[in-house]
């Protein structure tokens, strides 16, 4: 039995692997920007081009000092956000003062709840204070399973003021086609910030 080797230059130029150029690649679709908003809603984009999609949170600032950025999902081009969702929330903290905490946060999960989900917690409204991160929604076409997400944030939050690194996750639990979402405040409206959807290739 022979070994063939083959250089990069050989493996680029085989028509066997053609087709996985540019997988993973991010694909720009939209940009949402926040200005004195109530909420923030994306109803268009979200189909079944790509299998998973990636919101990007840049300084979103909350107009009242405290308050959670938040999601909701709909079914129905935005008629409604009201999916059912199961949710977990945890947080690693750390004050300018020194002080730290890592907890699960129940207050900020949901059990089959069809409210705004947390994507952040507190955060400030100080004007150098905001909330950035991403979130991601895996196969919202789908209409066999349900439709899973998770979230990573930065947040300066009110109290002692510092950093919090929050970690959402969870599924909504229905097999109808997602094609629209909305970010809000958990009260207040968001003052300031861009969102950026992206598609994965």
């Amino acid at each position: 039995m022979s070994i063939i080797k083959l250089n990069n230059r050989a493996v680029k130029d085989a028509t066997a692997f053609g087709s996985i150029t540019g997988l993973g690649d991010l694909v720009f679709i939209s940009r949402s920007t926040a200005s004195s908003s109530a909420s923030v809603s994306i109803t268009s984009g979200i189909n079944s081009t790509y299998k998973e999609y990636i919101f990007m949170f840049n300084n979103i600032h909350p107009g009242t000092d405290s308050k959670s950025l938040q999601f909701n999902l709909s079914a129905d081009s935005g008629s409604n956000y009201n999916v059912t969702k199961t949710t977990t929330f945890y947080r690693a903290q750390h004050t300018e003062a020194g002080a730290s905490v890592f907890e699960y946060v129940a207050g900020d999960d949901l059990a089959q709840g069809t409210g705004a989900a947390n994507i952040s917690n507190l955060c400030g409204s100080d004007n150098d204070q905001c909330v950035s991160g991403y979130l991601h929604l895996f196969e919202p076409s789908s209409t066999t399973f349900v439709k899973h997400f998770m979230s990573v944030v930065n947040s300066t939050f009110t109290d002692s003021d510092g950093s919090a690194n929050l970690y959402m996750a969870g599924y909504g639990n229905t097999t109808s086609a997602i094609d629209a979402i909305q970010f809000s405040m958990s009260s207040g409206n968001i003052d300031s910030g861009t969102i950026d959807l992206y598609g994965v290739n």
